[in-house]
């Protein structure tokens, strides 16, 4: 798994963040295209428009409050106050006060920049960039995407109901948004239990605690049919790529007595259950909403316009009737990289119209580039005295950003933020850490990869009854 996380893969990118040129976001919301789940733009409004929608969504806020309303409602009128300051402070450059209406002839922003005149991160299920040394700004996303920030109380909560501290993924805000967790919690303190859905991307060893910790099955959608439509690859490549991904899925840890892996191309021709519910997406979702979704165009071959109901389907539980014996009140979690949203979203928003719970999501931040987060780098070197005297910036240095994601001591890793910080811990003393770190976890990988056989990938692969009794 590490090597696939520091390598491309053939097929779709595994979360990493690019550091391709800006280009205009691929998504954007079709003509009549309204999702409760879909961040809500009010660009075209002036300054002043913006600032009475603020004032009162503000006193909406503390009404809520002081009648003590559902925390649900509660939260999605803060939610929306904070984006809505986020849009203010865009269009003027100035953060709201109350109080204080924006002067006459502030003009409005309409280039798609924030106020201090930088672009909006690109963040779609084809492209990722960003103009940022430190990377894509994670809070902006939250508000853009309409999800909600993990914060500290929510993951206070999954270490009470599992009962196990929490992954460092957790920890460290790498999984920093989600959709419905809380409901995920509710259901499961309720003995309801529910299941994992993810993908090939870097997710594999959260999802294994997650499994372990809740005891609950993982399907694994291996979209080899999506890397046929988009790839230059024969059918037949990227079904042997999917079986070599599955190998370093296994390699990973996984129970084959909890983990069901499928092949699209296997799969779908296999199982009625599925593709019904995939027909059932395809009938609620029309070609002008897929286009404003993701962006196709009227070149782009059907296979394209008609795979995200293909993704969403192993949201819904009776997709995989050996395992739920045919239920479809069983909730699904996905884990996945935040550029992955917009299928979900899609999803989400059909789901009660054909009768389904909604799924809920875990989002988590890019891998950084190897070479930063920008194609643009600093001429500047620093010598060991600069170093020492000005110290180095941890948010920006990649083989920082990547011990957060692999070192498991977090006062290790806290120790080692503030000597890189203070100039105490050198950049090369810093890379030789990471390689200390990597090593072990790469080579174990690698036995464990050469130690999965035919026969184990059959296993995992075939459609059969899991551990549970649903």
């Amino acid at each position: 798994m590490l090597m696939l996380m520091l390598m491309p893969m053939p097929g779709r990118r595994a979360g990493l963040q690019t550091s391709a040129p800006r280009v205009s976001a691929s998504w954007r919301l079709g003509s009549g295209y309204k999702m409760t789940d879909w961040g809500q733009g009010d660009a075209g409004m002036s300054p002043m428009e913006l600032y009475e929608k603020l004032t009162a969504q503000g006193d909406k806020v503390r009404t809520l409050k002081t009648a003590k309303a559902d925390k649900t409602e509660v939260d999605a009128a803060i939610q929306l106050l904070v984006k809505l300051k986020v849009d203010y402070k865009g269009v003027t450059g100035q953060d709201y006060k109350a109080g204080c209406p924006p002067a006459e002839g502030v003009p409005a922003s309409d280039n798609g920049q924030s106020g201090n005149g930088a672009e909006e991160d690109t963040v779609d299920p084809w492209n990722v960039a960003t103009n940022s040394a430190k990377g894509v700004d994670y809070d902006k996303l939250i508000v853009r995407f309409g999800s909600s920030k993990v914060d500290q109380e929510l993951v206070d909560r999954i270490e009470k109901v599992s009962g196990q501290k929490p992954h460092r993924f957790l920890r460290r805000g790498i999984f920093f948004s989600h959709r419905d967790m809380h409901q995920v919690l509710d259901a499961y303190e309720k003995q309801k239990s529910f299941y994992l859905y993810t993908g090939r991307g870097p997710h594999r060893r959260p999802c294994t605690w997650l499994q372990d910790v809740f005891d609950i099955p993982l399907v694994v959608q291996l979209t080899d049919d999506e890397k046929y439509l988009w790839k230059d690859l024969t059918l037949e490549d990227c079904h042997r790529f999917a079986v070599e991904n599955a190998k370093d899925i296994i390699a990973c840890g996984f129970d084959v007595n909890k983990t069901f892996i499928f092949s699209d191309l296997d799969y779908m021709g296999s199982s009625p259950e599925f593709y019904r519910n995939v027909v059932k997406i395809q009938k609620h979702v029309t070609f002008n909403q897929v286009k404003g979704i993701f962006g196709f165009s009227d070149s782009d071959c059907i296979g394209k316009i008609s795979f995200p109901a293909i993704q969403a389907a192993p949201s819904f539980s009776n997709s995989f009737p050996q395992i739920f014996k045919g239920r479809k009140d069983v909730q699904c979690l996905i884990p996945c990289a935040i550029d992955q949203d917009p299928y979900f979203r899609m999803t989400r928003d059909v789901a009660p119209r054909i009768g389904y719970p909604k799924p809920a999501l875990l989002h988590s931040t890019f891998f950084p580039a190897l070479q930063g987060a920008q194609t643009k780098m600093s001429a500047r070197k620093d010598t060991i005295e600069e170093h020492r005297q000005h110290g180095g910036n941890p948010d920006i240095d990649v083989s920082f950003m990547y011990l957060t994601f692999f070192m498991e001591d977090d006062e290790q890793l806290e120790k080692i933020r503030q000597d890189y910080t203070s100039g105490a811990l050198l950049t090369g003393e810093l890379k030789k850490l990471l390689i200390e770190t990597l090593q072990p976890m790469i080579t174990a990988h690698q036995e464990n990869r050469k130690n999965v056989t035919d026969e184990m990938v059959k296993q995992f692969m075939t459609p059969r009854p899991l551990d549970f009794n649903f």
